[in-house]
């Protein structure tokens, strides 16, 4: 048997292996859990198809320049028990929300059905637009873009993208529902799918190795800085709306939101992080490939060189992911002319800080740690 054929039977087997544990359900992560009823009211699929003002409602008082307007919208549901029939749904537009669905004639839409005991429809009401179809036409866009510029890589990055959608979806979910600590939950999955992610796209190797010790040093030094200044500045974890919101869920254990905070950090910090280690560890396998003779020190120096090059673009693409996300509160705070020494001590705005800055040090010190791993694993790692 060639060597070729050996190694791709152990990529054969890794991704059966991968595929099984990530499919199969986890029954310890669903123990103690009661069956979820269907949410009521039911959320369904429909199409507008005529809109007209409800003039039989009689008007609020207007608020200045505001307006409440009513509108009697017939619906035709296009998914669950009722697909194919026509319902009347009222729709309001107040102009005193901030944000107001606006639809049209041909739209589609979730649609809340409520329903009697018999099943039939009692209220309907228009939740939102129905964007999931745009959103599969993107991501068509994106895979056909990976798989015609990238060809046989592009391939193995959709396998290694499917593979961490179904660990998140599949085990860290669950796992963080269940009440498992959220950091080394988080820090194992991140672990298994640097490991994973690294051996499908580049082989099983010294090279593939050396990056994942790297990354893996990287991530957890990322962690255990965000732990340390988080708990020194008091960091709760609930600064954010969507963690209050968690309070709300019944659960037997509660969640650590420290520890979500903080399993937030490693998972934002991760891509970065493995897009430098493996970039590290590719360049000095190219240089080793073309200068056999050198020596560890100067495969060290050589790394650091090409490390200090990538290091000021990707700190600034953590920071300047967290700024995006954080814009409407920047614009917020900057609007309202909040002094900088106040509004950078609010929790919410902390976190960020914490997050970004966590994240750039543990990618600036995988360079270190990666180049110190190929130096180490030997002269020619691939």
């Amino acid at each position: 048997m060639t060597k070729s054929n050996k190694r791709f039977r152990v990529y054969i087997t890794l991704l059966v292996l991968i595929f099984t544990l990530i499919v199969f359900p986890w029954p310890s992560l669903a123990q103690g859990e009661e069956e979820i009823l269907p949410p009521e009211p039911v959320t369904v699929r429909g199409k507008i198809l005529e809109i007209t003002e409800d003039e039989s409602i009689e008007p609020e008082p207007s608020y200045g320049d505001y307006e409440i307007t009513y509108f009697q919208v017939m619906v035709q549901v296009l998914s669950g028990e009722h697909k194919g029939e026509i319902i009347p749904s009222q729709h309001v537009v107040d102009d005193r929300m901030l944000y107001k669905l606006e639809i049209e004639e041909g739209d589609e839409v979730l649609i809340y059905l409520e329903t009697d005991e018999s099943g039939e429809v009692i209220n309907a009401n228009i939740a939102e637009i129905y964007r999931q179809k745009y959103l599969l036409y993107l991501t068509l866009i994106f895979l056909l873009s990976l798989t015609i510029f990238g060809g046989i890589k592009g391939l193995k990055t959709i396998v290694t993208l499917a593979i961490t959608g179904l660990a998140i979806i599949k085990i860290l979910l669950p796992g963080l529902v269940a009440g498992y600590n959220p950091i080394l939950l988080t820090v194992g999955i991140c672990a298994g799918i640097t490991a994973i992610t690294l051996i499908i796209v580049s082989g099983l190797n010294k090279k593939t190795l050396a990056a994942i010790i790297g990354i893996t040093g990287g991530v957890l030094a990322a962690g255990i800085i965000a732990m340390l200044f988080g708990s020194l500045s008091k960091l709760t974890g609930l600064g954010q709306q969507e963690a209050q919101m968690l309070l709300f869920i019944p659960q037997e254990t509660g969640f650590n939101f420290k520890g979500l905070l903080f399993a937030g950090i490693i998972i934002g910090a991760l891509g970065a992080v493995m897009d430098v280690g493996m970039s590290i560890s590719s360049s000095l396998s190219e240089i080793q490939t073309i200068k056999p003779d050198i020596g560890p020190k100067e495969l060290m120096g050589a790394g650091m060189n090409v490390g200090r090059d990538i290091m000021g673009t990707m700190a600034n693409t953590l920071i300047l992911a967290y700024v995006g996300a954080s814009l409407p509160l920047l614009l917020l705070f900057y609007a309202n002319e909040i002094p900088v020494y106040e509004f950078i001590n609010w929790e919410v705005i902390s976190g960020e800080i914490v997050r970004a800055l966590a994240g750039s040090i543990g990618l600036i010190l995988t360079i270190p740690l990666t180049a110190l791993s190929v130096a180490v694993l030997g002269k020619n790692p691939k």
